[in-house]
């Protein structure tokens, strides 16, 4: 995507570039799903619009933002988008557009991608170009008969659609095995891919079953009737990282020991494993888990650690924070890793949550939203930063917050020596938008923690005085730097 010298900044510029950002705000906090305001299918009604409406009118935009930090439900339907609608564009566009979507893929989960290939056989698109597609993501996996066993529906209806050979040995033909796991798993007596063989065995051999992943093996265990501590103590060697953590608390319950360990877990995704456990068993585990925390935001925070100078943060944790039944404690999560991030790139650090508790290990949504008080107390500390986790309902009183911003940008701090900046995780489906405070201060969408370094980067065009050329120019080089990192340069699907 070449970026183009536009001579100076018009309304329809600034109108584009606000256009583009409402839809990546969308894009990072979205996923269709209930909010605590808003019901699901107002959610995908909202967003749905903002899909075609970009698409159409500023398309070499919507492909560039597979290169942002947006979240995976978006960037696959991103990626339908523009197969489904290929005529559209030119053959520039097309061929960046596939440079990009091939970067993407091999980011998204397998499960995600697969429900997007299965999506785009029902939705009839077979052209030359997805079938590359799926060709080469099928090509680059680690490892296919994994993917037959996990994945086999999804596999099966990709092979069948691309018309791809199948393979359980990566860039080398075999004698059909796996294509015969996947669509007649009864022509062979033995299989001679150890994980397939496995799975033949463990209709009939009990300890065969605990040499297959997790996933699988769980359905053979319980049509086995197995003791659900016996299964978890011995499946626990094939369990991922993700998969011990999220089966602690079953595990516990059964009194199995898993033994997963915190210290490499994502921050934000650590977090919401914290805010799921009870305020005793945070209390009983406050070493371990704050030291956790402290480690994934060392982590996350990288070469930028301690110098952010001196940081203030208004943090959330009002009733709404308790989200939704889909999306159960996910705005308190992310304030939660927020607060542990901020804790390390500050060179001096006051979080101030809205509840006005002092041991953010112990958060829980409770209370009102009294944002206009906490930002009162912030700024009285004169900090060269404040940021604001917050879905922006400010209710106590209501509008306080944004009159304590507009007076301070306005009259007390004109010339901005304190750089504030709001970060939204709630995508409000009524407004196309995420919920902002003040005219006066940017916000951004935020689903992680980790992206608020680069989110609090972006919300600077979120503040109306940039036009499409710069926004352009800042896509330009996150694309440039997207493709550089997947080393998708040569070789990609067109």
């Amino acid at each position: 995507m070449a970026t183009r010298a536009e001579p100076a900044t018009t309304h329809a510029d600034l109108v584009a570039a606000e256009d583009v950002l409402l839809f990546v705000n969308a894009a990072i906090t979205s996923t269709g799903q209930r909010e605590f305001h808003s019901g699901e299918h107002a959610q995908h009604m909202s967003l749905d619009f903002l899909h075609a409406y970009v698409r159409v009118n500023y398309r070499p935009l919507y492909a560039a933002s597979l290169a942002l930090d947006i979240n995976d439900h978006n960037a696959a339907l991103i990626v339908r988008h523009l197969l489904e609608t290929a005529g559209e564009a030119d053959a520039e566009q097309r061929r960046v557009e596939g440079r990009l979507i091939a970067a993407r893929l091999a980011r998204l989960p397998a499960p995600r991608v697969y429900r997007l290939f299965r999506a785009l056989r029902a939705a009839r698109v077979n052209n030359r170009r997805t079938r590359a597609i799926m060709r080469d993501w099928l090509a680059a996996r680690p490892d296919p008969a994994l993917d037959a066993l996990k994945y086999r529906t999804g596999l099966k209806c990709t092979a069948r659609h691309a018309h791809l050979p199948l393979t359980t040995r990566t860039g080398q033909e075999d004698d059909g095995e796996l294509g015969d796991f996947l669509f007649a798993p009864g022509r062979r007596k033995h299989f001679t891919t150890p994980l397939l063989d496995a799975w033949r065995r463990a209709h009939y051999e009990q300890g065969a079953l605990y040499e297959l992943p997790f996933t699988v093996a769980e359905g053979f265990a319980a049509r086995r009737g197995i003791d659900r501590r016996t299964f978890l103590e011995r499946i626990a060697p094939r369990m991922t990282r993700l998969e011990r953590l999220r089966l602690q608390e079953s595990a516990r319950t059964h009194r199995a020991e898993v033994g997963a360990d915190l210290t490499g877990m994502p921050l934000t995704r650590l977090a919401s494993y914290v805010l799921g456990l009870s305020l005793d068993d945070r209390v009983a585990r406050r070493a371990e888990l704050t030291g956790a925390l402290r480690a994934a935001a060392r982590r996350t925070a990288g070469g930028q650690a301690g110098t952010w100078g001196r940081v203030a943060a208004v943090l959330d944790d009002s009733f709404s924070a308790t989200g939704s039944r889909q999306k159960r404690q996910r705005p308190l999560a992310v304030a939660l890793a927020c607060h542990f991030l901020l804790e390390a790139l500050a060179g001096t650090y006051l979080p101030l949550w809205t509840s006005g508790r002092q041991d953010a290990l112990l958060a829980y949504p409770y209370g009102a939203t009294p944002l206009g008080m906490r930002l009162l107390d912030a700024l009285e500390s004169a900090p060269e930063r404040l940021v604001i986790v917050s879905d922006g309902w400010d209710n106590a009183p209501p509008g306080l917050a944004g009159e304590v911003l507009r007076a301070w940008r306005t009259s007390l701090d004109p010339r901005g020596r304190t750089a504030v900046v709001h970060l939204n995780p709630v995508y409000d489906a009524d407004d196309f938008a995420v919920r902002r405070l003040s005219a006066s201060v940017p916000t951004a969408g935020v689903r992680n923690a980790e992206d608020l370094p680069a989110l609090v980067q972006l919300a600077r065009f979120a503040e109306g005085r940039t036009g499409l050329a710069e926004l352009r120019a800042h896509l330009d080089d996150r694309v440039r730097r997207f493709l550089e990192d997947a080393g998708t340069g040569r070789g990609e699907a067109r």
